[in-house]
């Protein structure tokens, strides 16, 4: 086939609308990134600044707001270590149970066929369709009957149930990317249900399995109103209701502080991405597919 040829002209038009084209895009995503690359500025300015000139220009260089830190705790203002692992307590309760749940659970609907499977993926969809700020005044009644209330496990149970549902889904699009014949030759060399689903099958969802760690441990990291709405307790804080106790009343709020435990609480969750995203660059290898 003949290869298209361009007159000189024509060429040099086409490389100009090419050029044109990539300086419009690269400067409408300049444009875009502006605003959140400036509020990210901020807060690291603000930490590491004191007064604000006309309330928002960050002015000098002072460690005081980062007092919190070393400042010995009160009963307004809880430890702030122990309020950092309870939230690591909640955000690794979280994804823990998101992923044991629903890796097993996934693995049943995919691979074996029972009475009632296809309302369960049904109920499954329709439940993580369902707002959960609906549940809100359910779910308070429920842990108070179970004693739950002012007690970060009934948040965890709370959190992960909600994620439970749309973490199948997507494991249950794992194993079924996996060919049957893997699991079937695993099972004719003699290796048990179990062992072929744990000795076979899991390392071949493994970025799967990482997905719904990373985001049910950012959502247990970042998780806020079933918080401030089950838990009370100064001593069960974790760091949203530690920013929250911060605000208070806007007026009177203390931005240096409020700038630097927002970089603080940013941080382990940005390290925890950088960590796990690794693992979602693998790719699993599969032929046919392995759901009916």
């Amino acid at each position: 086939m003949a290869r298209r040829r361009f007159a000189p002209g024509s060429l040099a038009r086409e490389q100009r609308k090419q050029k044109a084209l990539r300086v419009g895009m690269y400067t409408f995503l300049l444009l875009a990134s502006l605003p959140i690359v400036l509020g990210y500025l901020w807060l690291i300015v603000g930490a590491f600044s004191g007064n604000l000139v006309y309330g928002f220009v960050p002015k000098g260089f002072t460690l005081h707001n980062w007092s919190f830190l070393w400042s010995p705790p009160s009963p307004a203002w809880p430890d702030i270590w122990r309020t950092l692992l309870n939230t690591f307590y909640l955000a690794f309760g979280v994804t823990i149970i998101v992923v044991i749940v629903s890796t097993f659970g996934a693995y049943v609907i995919s691979r074996m066929h029972f009475p009632g499977r296809a309302t369960i993926l049904a109920s499954t969809l329709i439940l993580h369709a369902f707002p959960a700020i609906t549940l809100l005044i359910a779910l308070y009644y429920i842990l108070r009957i179970l004693g739950l209330l002012d007690n970060l496990f009934g948040v965890i149970l709370v959190r992960a149930g909600l994620m439970v549902p749309f973490s199948i889904w997507v494991m249950k699009g794992f194993f079924d990317d996996i060919p049957w014949d893997i699991e079937m030759s695993a099972l004719v060399d003699g290796a048990t249900r179990f062992q072929t689903f744990w000795k076979v099958m899991l390392p071949l969802v493994g970025p799967g399995i990482a997905a719904i760690a990373i985001f049910a441990f950012m959502a247990g990291w970042a998780e806020y109103i079933f918080l401030v709405t089950f838990v009370r307790d100064p001593n069960s804080w974790t760091l949203t209701s530690y920013i929250n106790a911060i605000i208070g009343n806007y007026r009177f709020t203390n931005y240096g502080l409020l700038a630097a435990v927002s970089l603080f609480y940013m941080v382990p969750v940005l390290l925890f991405f950088l960590f796990t995203q690794r693992f979602l660059m693998r790719v699993t290898v599969g032929g046919m597919k392995g759901g009916r």
